[in-house]
C-alpha cells in the first residue's frame, strides 16, 4: 500500500501524470523510500532510496510530498470497485 498516490492532470497541456511514494523496510534492517512516477496508464519509472532509520525515511518522503503539492499534484481519488 502506498503512503501517497498523487495525480497531476491538465488536459490543455496534454498532461496526465502520477506519482506514488511509499516507505518500506529492507531485508538488511534499513528503510527504503520507494518512488514511482510517469504518465497515467504507463508503468513509469521507479526509484529506491535507502535510509538508516524510519524517521529519516519518513522525513524524506514528506519532503517529497510537499514538493509535489507545490507543483500541482493532488491526492488521487480512491478507485471504486
Amino acid at each position: 500500500m502506498a503512503l501517497a498516490h498523487l495525480h497531476r492532470i491538465d488536459p490543455e497541456a496534454n498532461m496526465a501524470r502520477f506519482y506514488c511514494i511509499d516507505v518500506a523496510a529492507t531485508l538488511f534492517g534499513e528503510v527504503c523510500v520507494i518512488r514511482a512516477w510517469g504518465r497515467i496508464g504507463t508503468r513509469g519509472r521507479t526509484s529506491l532510496e535507502t535510509w538508516a532509520s524510519p524517521a529519516e525515511a519518513e522525513k524524506a518522503a514528506v519532503r517529497t510530498l510537499r514538493q509535489k503539492a507545490r507543483r500541482g499534484y493532488l491526492l488521487a481519488s480512491p478507485m471504486h470497485q
